[in-house]
């Protein structure tokens, strides 16, 4: 069972949403501005939030800042604006998704399924596999951790999925049009912006000068890469400042 959070400040689209996502495996909560999300939120147990961007009290954005404060569960904004500076700019704060209203109701289910399904998979597999290593980076598949020089560092899941795309297949160049359709699950229409965004929050969290990443690199062209093990090693105390 699933507990999903829509908060919009609208209440007839709130209705519309638990129409599209009447599920017996979700159980829905409802809110109509941030506060009232935070408030449920605090008292249980979320596994994903639909959240409006415009809404008054709190609006989306703070509203997400400070839910990444306290849980690190996937986020898919709501947003009645179709330009790119809207979704970046969630997108650079946390989001892991975003829906343009109007809504369709099988790309709403879609996208829910696809970041639960994410968000709740444990790792798999072989045991070795489970842990991997780039550099000082190290990814614990099982625990669902990222260390950097011994040191946890919090990821949104969609930059965790993107991160561990990449660390499992070490000098391999992906574009962005191929990291979207392995995280997002969608058509990469217009997808270059949405992978950049995250690629640059990944790089802010885990490499000391972001400006000449040693861990996440660009082939210019062509996409990102993990270096490997061998490349991408150094001290803690090479760092700049």
């Amino acid at each position: 069972m699933y507990n999903i959070l829509i908060c919009d400040d609208e209440r007839d689209i709130v209705n519309a949403l638990k129409i599209y996502l009447h599920d017996e495996n979700y159980t829905l909560f409802e809110a109509f501005d941030g506060m009232e999300a935070l408030k449920i939120i605090q008292n249980h147990d979320i596994h994903l939030v639909l959240l409006d961007i415009m809404m008054p009290e709190m609006d989306g954005i703070e509203a997400m800042v400070k839910i990444r404060e306290r849980i690190n569960v996937p986020i898919i904004l709501l947003t009645a604006k179709s330009e790119d500076s809207d979704k970046v700019l969630g997108l650079t704060v946390g989001a892991d998704d975003y829906i343009t209203k109007p809504f369709n109701p099988v790309e709403v289910a879609a996208r829910v399924k696809s970041q639960l399904r994410r968000y709740m998979q444990l790792g798999a597999g072989k045991i070795e596999d489970s842990v991997l290593k780039c550099g000082g980076i190290e990814m614990d598949d099982v625990e669902k951790k990222v260390l950097l020089d011994g040191e946890e560092v919090s990821l949104t899941p969609t930059e965790y999925d993107i991160l561990k795309l990449l660390m499992r297949n070490p000098g391999r160049v992906f574009s962005p049009r191929e990291i979207y359709q392995k995280i997002w699950n969608d058509v990469p229409y217009g997808s270059e912006n949405t992978v950049a965004v995250h690629i640059r929050h990944i790089r802010e969290k885990l490499e000391y000068n972001p400006a000449e990443p040693r861990y996440l690199k660009v082939v210019w062209g062509q996409g990102y890469k993990c270096e490997r093990n061998e490349a991408a090693g150094f001290r803690k105390d090479e760092k700049n400042f």
